[in-house]
């Protein structure tokens, strides 16, 4: 009986143990459960960053000068001393033209100086003899006056009268005289001038350069015939043509909402995708009109071109910085939607106790990736990305850093 009533209570202790340990363990399977039923967000850190809103832009690049190097006077290249491909410097010859009727020109035009230099010492000498002729007579009617005033009645009034008419007529020739001797000199000065003429035209023989550049092309050879490039109704044939490439020019289209942002002297950088490289540029004029027919304003970026690596026809892509922010709160675009205000919008943020919380942020300047938040979250508070449909403020999740808020976190 004993025996029986001690296995009984066995027994009973043994069932009472084992429904314990099975709601013990029951009761640690149920935490994993919970915390499996909380969603799991993508999240990222808002962070310090430096936004820049900018416009790409795609041109072509011109030389900064291109012109074509004309004749002033027709003749025969005698010589032509560059080519295609010739950097030349400002000044230097580039071909000498012959023109034989030049130098008969050159010859008749100092002979008509010398000339009228020879008219010139032939009016200095008949101004010399009226002079003289004039002092004579004026001396002589002088003399009678006195005499007749002295003493009446000895010389007669017609001798008088002779005397003083023979004085008028020398100081008439004497101006006569100086006019002619006028008349010669600016004659010379005529001459002269014209003899200058013949000699810039003879100047004018040899070709040179305006500016630095580079021989782009060659349309004349040795013994062509060049007419004078200076009517527009004759065909004239260049010499060449030169390009000022060390400093070459970009005409991009700036769109009309872009246009209060452009200013003289802006910085650009110019990438030019065959090189795989980068050039700094510089806004350096603009029209100042918008265009009627495609809203746009030619906006004009020099860029150096020391190297000459750059040739004028390569497509350039100019970034053009319209607004930019530094050292300011940043979060992806897509972590805020946007109210019908540009400057308000909201964000989740998901707060250390893994709670949501819905913020009303007020909103600065936006990038292509990411926006500023001028109030409404802190730098490294953690905020929702991506689809935020089904959640709530106040709700509980498991939070996922991805990889945007893995940089420049506080």
């Amino acid at each position: 009986m004993f025996r029986v009533s001690a296995l009984l209570a066995g027994l009973t202790a043994i069932a009472t143990l084992t429904t314990s340990c099975s709601r013990s363990g029951g009761a640690t399977e149920v935490q994993p459960a919970k915390a499996a039923e909380l969603p799991s967000v993508a999240v990222t850190k808002a962070k310090i960053d430096n936004l820049s809103q900018s416009l790409v832009l795609t041109a072509e690049f011109k030389p900064f000068q291109e012109i074509d190097i004309m004749a002033k006077v027709a003749g025969y290249i005698k010589t032509i001393g560059v080519d295609v491909g010739d950097r030349v410097r400002q000044g230097q010859l580039l071909a000498v033209l012959e023109i034989p009727e030049m130098a008969d020109d050159l010859a008749r035009a100092q002979a008509a100086v010398d000339r009228s230099q020879a008219e010139v010492a032939r009016a200095k000498d008949e101004l010399q003899r009226a002079q003289s002729v004039h002092e004579l007579s004026h001396v002589s009617f002088t003399r009678l006056s006195s005499v007749a005033k002295q003493r009446e009645g000895l010389i007669a009034q017609q001798e008088i009268d002779d005397a003083q008419s023979k004085d008028v007529v020398s100081e008439a020739q004497v101006s006569g005289a100086k006019s002619n001797l006028t008349a010669a000199e600016q004659q010379v000065r005529v001459n002269t001038a014209e003899l200058q003429k013949v000699k810039t035209l003879a100047e004018y023989a040899r070709v040179t350069a305006p500016f630095d550049g580079v021989i782009t092309k060659r349309f004349a050879d040795t013994g062509s015939m060049i007419q004078a490039g200076i009517s527009s109704s004759t065909q004239a044939m260049p010499v060449v043509r030169l390009s000022e490439n060390n400093l070459l020019r970009l005409i991009v289209p700036v769109p009309e909402s872009a246009v209060p942002a452009v200013r003289i002297g802006q910085a650009v950088e110019v990438r030019v995708p065959s090189l795989n490289r980068g050039f700094p540029g510089r806004v350096a004029r603009f029209s100042g009109k918008v265009s009627l027919a495609t809203r746009t304003m030619d906006t004009e970026v020099d860029v150096p071109n020391p190297s000459l690596v750059l040739v004028p026809g390569m497509y350039a892509e100019v970034n053009l910085t319209l607004d930019s922010r530094h050292g300011v709160v940043a979060v992806p675009v897509s972590a805020v939607d946007m109210s019908e205000k540009n400057a308000l919008g909201r964000a989740l943020v998901v707060t250390p106790q893994n709670r949501i919380e819905a913020r009303d942020v007020r909103l600065g300047l936006e990038t292509a990736d990411s926006i500023q938040i001028s109030s409404g979250i802190q730098p490294g508070e953690m905020v929702i990305i991506g689809s935020r449909t089904g959640l709530q403020s106040g709700q509980m999740v498991q939070p996922k850093l991805t990889s945007l808020g893995a940089t420049k976190t506080p």
